[in-house]
């Protein structure tokens, strides 16, 4: 992403129109990304973000649910969203002369969504199903019980999709009063990448969203990482596991110092624990390493699944892995490492939403778009001292421990604990 294809205007209410023009592509990728995700919920409206996601595509005051359907396929575009935990997008893929019709189809979703009841009714069916997909599927399911153990009862420690008992009773005013209360235009980016231009792109902003007011928007509770156990009985084929510890925020200097540190133990097949724990001693499938990073936490995680009698096992190896890796960082592998890590880079500028999703996420995040040299200057910096000294950080926070399948043969937590302190 070079700098000298972005442009960035500012509405005099607060709303960023940023874009990045890539020449080579007759395509355009644009969307409205907002400051809306799930830890900006209560106990009370949890699920609220993702509910509202569904809702919008159920029909605006100009066009029904299948007229938004017919109206971007019609031109063979294609329109999507997703809801996060800090961050909550819209966004469409069209053709460049669709450009205007894929903003004008976003913008009566978020502005025009009427909501109806019999719509809610349906869509909160949908969602539950939803829901008892991921309870059905292991890995989503440790992942969110490890995400709750990590951060307990704190927003970023629940579930993005909401507790059943909520969603199923969650009214259209709850609906429409987090709508109203955290969608701004000083609280959005609008973003766009491909065949794009600029000047037409503001003009179209101003032309929707120009009446719109700045607001207050609501605070956050700040990220606090807990740790501990937690244990899911499930008749499974295997066990999955995650092991986790206290990892640092997008803000922080080691950012990329932990994500190097993630590549070298478990991503790919030459890190770390694929290599011993796999093909060594032939005790998982598949295992892996994971970062979670957030404006004010983060999680630094492993993993793995297996047999129920491979785990007791598993979790002594995967624990001296974890233990030995400071002091032991060669130069080959921090090598390896960073190059991996920097083609991953490259490789997502590859498409256009990938390029509009990222300009819109450091414009929210980091205040401004972070050119691809000054990230790759930063991967490039990282040291083995760096490495050493933040494996040390990370392996000596309190853990985090989920598990799901038979779970018989996972030793206690006070075992666990007692390995990563030794």
């Amino acid at each position: 992403m070079s700098s000298a294809n972005i442009k960035l205007t500012t509405l005099d209410n607060g709303l960023t129109i940023a874009t990045d023009c890539v020449e080579s592509v007759k395509t355009v990728s644009v969307g409205l990304w907002n400051r809306a995700g799930s830890r900006y919920e209560t106990k009370e409206n949890n699920g609220v973000a993702h509910f509202l996601e569904h809702m919008v595509f159920k029909g605006t005051e100009k066009r029904t649910a299948l007229d938004i359907a017919k109206e971007i396929e019609n031109v063979g575009g294609y329109l999507n969203a997703f809801t996060g935990n800090e961050i909550t997008a819209y966004y469409a893929r069209v053709m460049q002369e669709d450009a205007a019709l894929g903003l004008d189809i976003i913008s009566d979703l978020l502005l025009n969504a009427t909501m109806s009841e019999a719509e809610l009714e349906k869509e909160r069916g949908v969602i539950l199903q939803e829901i008892g997909m991921y309870m059905d599927d292991p890995q989503s399911l440790v992942g969110m019980n490890a995400q709750r153990v990590a951060f307990g009862d704190h927003p970023l420690g629940w579930s993005i999709l909401g507790p059943e008992n909520l969603i199923a009773t969650m009214p259209r005013d709850t609906l429409q009063e987090f709508l109203r209360t955290h969608y701004a235009p000083n609280a959005m980016v609008l973003a766009a990448s491909g065949a794009v231009n600029h000047d037409a792109l503001v003009d179209q902003a101003q032309n929707i969203f120009g009446h719109l007011t700045k607001k207050e928007m609501p605070g956050f509770a700040k990220a606090e990482y807990v740790g501990g156990d937690h244990r899911q009985q499930k008749e499974l084929e295997q066990t999955n596991v995650i092991l986790g510890f206290e990892g640092v925020n997008y803000h922080n200097d080691d950012f990329y110092t932990m994500s190097i540190l993630g590549v070298i133990l478990g991503d790919g097949m030459s890190s770390r624990l694929f290599q011993e724990i796999r093909e060594k001693r032939g005790l998982v499938y598949s295992v892996g390493a994971f970062i979670d990073a957030y404006q004010d936490g983060g999680l630094f995680g492993i993993h793995a699944g297996t047999g129920p009698q491979l785990m007791t096992d598993l979790i002594p190896v995967l624990c001296d892995n974890l233990l030995s890796a400071a002091g032991t960082f060669t130069s080959e592998e921090i090598k390896r490492a960073k190059a991996q890590f920097r083609a991953q880079n490259v490789m997502a500028l590859e498409g256009t939403f990938r390029r509009a999703d990222r300009l819109a996420q450091n414009i929210i995040k980091h205040g401004r778009p972070i050119p691809l040299e000054e990230i790759l200057a930063k991967i490039d910096a990282v040291t083995a001292e760096d490495l050493d000294r933040l494996a040390k950080q990370i392996f000596s926070s309190k853990p985090t421990f989920a598990t799901v399948g038979p779970i018989g043969q996972v030793e206690s937590f006070e075992t666990i604990e007692k390995r990563l302190a030794a």
